[in-house]
């Protein structure tokens, strides 16, 4: 069994970008070489400006490469709760950010020529109760009135077309929702970014940031110190001690996945026929959708503990487990590969970019990163030209974790945690 990311293992091999002479100045330095940064790095370059990028591993390494590999629309929090926040002209406005975010990841494949199996395979909401699905039906009309998002619902008999398991009451299908391969995705949009231009550093972290009098900020890094007109923050969950600032403001939520042997063709297509994503209703819930080599890669949160060898282990049982009780006809499947990754959340849920005492920045994807830090990427891109309103998420604060002496450990999760897989027991 590997533990490392399916999706990195199984894409290309990447160049060694690491050891390379860093420049003196550029007009605008990246920090951070996931989706995020590297799509402000693709979208600042093609506009003329030098840009270099500095990654304290690889590209991908972070949770650019560890996540679900699924690119869903909708916000990350619910369209009720959201209009009890802003008016219904901004939830609108948000939530088609987010889908033409699906679009922005669609077109850049297309654009670039990235092969990486992206696909419109739709997402599957499953209602974990019943009560789960009556809301699913709320949520259909409220789509369709409020937003021109047709779904489809799906009774718990209809689901069985779709999903062959008993454990869920029914559906709401998103046919907008797209698959891909991510670990393919990074690796062509790294190569993207420098064919336009772009300088890309690995294994080279930003250990220092000072802003100059005279404008501009002094970058401190393990291999150099660069001066920049401009500086991107775009670390999200694996943001250190050197901005302590977003720390106070990111909830790091571990999330682990494994990724079965491969089913073949026939008996994958049995699973999920028409190869949807899927999501489950559980406050810990699951994310689910075959590869594209015919295994099933099935996630979660598992355990709320850090992600590091023995603890993945852990998970990768614990989701074994789960798996196998929503689909009793795998047991026995070897799996493959388990890893873990760390989802950077804001405490009020919802994605934050915006400026911060010079310093650009786009974080708190709350599982959303794979289409969201793509679309942001290009966002901070027309922000750092002079275009603050091509901000989507412009105006909605940046909120402290209110928690005292918080500083980027969230100590507090496995309370949390208990307290919602308890909420979960009871159906």
């Amino acid at each position: 069994m590997k533990q490392i990311p399916y999706w990195l293992d199984t894409a290309p091999a990447l160049p060694d970008r690491s050891g390379r002479e860093l420049p003196d100045e550029a007009d605008v330095v990246v920090i951070g070489g996931g989706l995020t940064g590297l799509s402000t790095a693709y979208h600042t370059a093609r506009k003329g400006a030098r840009v270099v990028l500095v990654e304290k591993d690889k590209v991908g390494s972070g949770a650019s490469g560890r996540n679900g590999s699924m690119c869903t629309q909708g916000i990350t929090i619910s369209t009720a709760e959201a209009r009890k926040r802003y008016s219904q002209e901004r939830v609108r406005e948000l939530y088609d950010a987010f889908r033409e975010a699906v679009d922005v990841v669609e077109e850049l494949t297309k654009k670039e020529r990235i092969d990486c199996d992206f696909d419109r395979s739709g997402r599957l909401g499953v209602a974990f109760k019943p009560q789960h699905f009556e809301a699913m039906r709320a949520k259909q009309r409220d789509l369709a009135e409020n937003f021109g998002h047709e779904t489809q619902l799906l009774t718990r008999g209809e689901l069985k077309s779709e999903l062959a398991s008993d454990y869920y009451h029914g559906a709401l299908l998103d046919p907008l929702s797209a698959g891909l391969h991510v670990g393919k995705f990074v690796h062509g949009l790294a190569e993207a970014a420098e064919r336009a231009g772009a300088e890309i550093h690995e294994r080279n972290a930003a250990t220092g940031l000072t802003r100059l009098s005279g404008g501009g900020f002094l970058v401190e890094t393990l291999n150099g110190t660069i001066r920049a007109k401009q500086v991107m923050a775009a670390t999200d969950a694996y943001t250190d001690k050197a901005m302590p600032w977003f720390r106070k403001r990111l909830i790091n939520v571990g999330s682990f996945i494994i990724v079965t042997e491969p089913l073949g063709e026939a008996r994958a297509k049995e699973l999920i026929p028409n190869a949807r994503l899927v999501v489950d209703s559980k406050n810990i819930g699951h994310y689910i959708r075959l590869t594209p080599d015919h295994r099933l890669a099935f996630g979660g949160r598992a355990r709320f503990a850090p992600s590091n060898p023995a603890s993945d282990v852990k998970s990768g049982d614990i989701l074994k487990r789960e798996m196998t009780e929503i689909f009793p006809q795998l047991a026995g499947v070897r799996i493959d590969y388990v890893w873990g990754g760390t989802v950077g959340f804001s405490w009020d849920r919802v994605p934050h970019a915006g400026e911060v005492d010079g310093l650009y920045y786009s974080m708190g994807y709350c599982g959303h990163g794979v289409q969201m830090a793509t679309y942001m990427g290009r966002a901070v891109a027309e922000m750092m030209d002079g275009r603050p309103e091509a901000n989507p998420l412009r105006g909605l604060g940046f909120p402290k974790v209110p928690v005292p002496f918080y500083n980027g450990t969230p100590w507090f999760l496995p309370f949390g945690g208990a307290y919602y897989k308890a909420k979960d027991r009871l159906r």
